[in-house]
């Protein structure tokens, strides 16, 4: 505070100093790289935490999907036949054998599509409607699998659901015509790991058969069949109606 005389009287000026900022301190390059292997030593050991929780297939968790008998298809006269050629997986599913993640895990025994394949190609089968090879059908059916196994269903209740489409082509003109199938199943849970793994194979085993029937039972498939393929003309017989020459 400094005094200054004025006219009549005296004038104060008071002068604050201002005290020094602080200034942060720089980190050094050892700081910095000390707080990059701090980073990454955590990351890796939540990493290697969510992998030890991961469920692993065990025979006890893995369970054996396939219909119990084939679908009746639908009849088709005359009747053509049928060739899967290829099933393609669309669900996007990183773990397309995890059915269950929770009670340790619930496994499936093969990929998906390998299940669908065999499913449609035995209901055609068993219908007399799959050809002996690739080269004698007359219209092939390329499958696109969009969902199998659980659906997030409501409270202690299992939703299955099993979606696909399928491109079924005539090889010899090129025509083809998409067709789709859908089928799901609702069913209880339970609280005995053995059980539940019980209900998740006949819940999804009940969704697979359904989207079956939806497919060789469907209108769909009809429509595809009438409008990519004609069947053949008989053979006009050598008796009675051919044109006769003297």
């Amino acid at each position: 505070m400094r005094f200054k005389r004025g006219e009549n009287r005296l004038a104060a000026t008071f002068q604050v100093e201002e005290k020094d900022q602080p200034t942060e301190l720089p980190m050094t390059h050892a700081g910095k790289l000390c707080a990059v292997i701090f980073a990454m030593g955590l990351s890796l050991a939540l990493v290697a935490r969510m992998a030890a929780d991961e469920p692993k297939p065990t025979p006890e968790n893995t369970i054996s999907l396939r219909l119990a008998e084939p679908v009746p298809a639908q009849k088709f006269d005359p009747s053509p036949k049928f060739w899967i050629t290829d099933v393609t997986d669309r669900s996007g599913n990183p773990q397309p054998l995890l059915v269950l993640k929770d009670r340790g895990g619930v496994f499936l025994d093969r990929e998906p599509i390998k299940i669908l394949r065999e499913a449609i190609n035995d209901s055609l089968k068993s219908a007399n409607l799959l050809a002996a090879d690739p080269g004698s059908a007359d219209l092939s059916i390329r499958l696109y699998l969009f969902h199998f196994g659980l659906a997030p269903g409501s409270g202690l209740d299992l939703f299955s659901k099993v979606e696909f489409s399928a491109m079924v082509k005539n090889p010899k003109t090129g025509e083809s015509q998409e067709v789709k199938a859908a089928g799901t199943s609702i069913g209880k849970g339970a609280f005995r790991k053995k059980n539940v793994q019980k209900n998740v194979e006949e819940n999804i085993q009940e969704a697979l058969k359904d989207s079956t029937r939806n497919f060789v039972r469907g209108v769909q498939l009809k429509q595809a069949v009438n409008g990519l393929w004609k069947a053949p003309e008989k053979a006009v017989a050598a008796s009675g109606t051919g044109d006769r020459r003297n």
